[in-house]
């Protein structure tokens, strides 16, 4: 069973969510969430699960411990986390979803003491090899609240029986287990040469609830880094063209 906590999310587009705990109750979180907590809370590190669980999220790159806050007063204490990057902060609760919900790796931020955080891999081949960040999802097992952190803008679609939607592998954010996850081929030559999406799309299938992501992070990370790249071709353009400009002009004076 789950603890029964109340919550309220601040900010619009860099939001941090505050959790106030009873006497005994607790929250856990990725390690390196953690924004501000009250003196009667208690912080305590561990390998979830032990340490084989531990293993296997280091592995999958996820982080080998989780944190653990408790609050270890008499009355009511918060305890705060933040997202990551610029983004939404989208709240889950568990009992709408039949107590299990399947999440993109690294958007997982915090939730009640009594959700269980595993690693699931995609089952199919094809979703497997080509999946991208697709690859490794999180599940989020429990009858309490959990809370994810998305970029961009959030869009939540609910997909009928059957129902079909195809999006880019990074977009995805989570879905209900009711949901089928695959990945198809784009199509086409051009295409898959000269599209500029990745040849590959994730195809959702309902019924259930699907949340999208409209600025993954690994295309934030792909712009900063070109962008670095450039302004770094640049500042050696400039440098060279000064030190050369320098002997020129040193020249000039003998």
């Amino acid at each position: 069973m789950a603890d029964i906590i109340e919550y309220k999310i601040y900010g619009d587009d860099m939001q941090l969510v505050e959790i106030e705990l009873d006497p005994q109750e607790g929250v856990r979180a990725e390690v390196g969430a953690l924004m501000y907590m009250d003196n009667d809370i208690v912080m305590q590190t561990k390998a979830e699960g032990g340490i084989f669980k531990g293993f296997k999220r280091a592995i999958v790159g996820e982080s080998f411990f989780i944190t653990n806050f408790v609050n270890s007063g008499s009355g009511k204490s918060r305890v705060a986390f933040s997202a990551p990057y610029p983004g939404k902060i989208i709240p889950v609760n568990l009992i709408d979803f039949n107590s299990k919900f399947i999440c993109q790796k690294n958007s997982y931020l915090c939730s009640a003491n009594g959700i269980e955080i595993t690693i699931q891999f995609v089952k199919k081949f094809g979703a497997g090899l080509f999946g991208g960040e697709g690859f490794i999802l999180q599940r989020l097992e429990g009858n309490g609240m959990a809370f994810i952190h998305a970029g961009g803008t959030i869009v939540e679609k609910f997909l009928e029986p059957g129902e079909t939607l195809r999006v880019d592998t990074g977009c995805v954010v989570g879905f209900s287990t009711t949901v089928d996850y695959d990945i198809k081929f784009v199509g086409g030559f051009k295409n898959a040469l000269f599209g500029g999406e990745g040849i590959f799309l994730v195809q959702l299938t309902g019924p259930g609830k699907v949340y999208l992501q409209s600025l993954p992070f690994s295309r934030l990370a792909d712009r900063v880094l070109q962008a670095a790249h450039f302004t770094s071709k640049d500042e050696s353009r400039n440098i060279s063209r000064g030190f050369i400009g320098g002997l020129f002009n040193d020249d000039k004076r003998f």
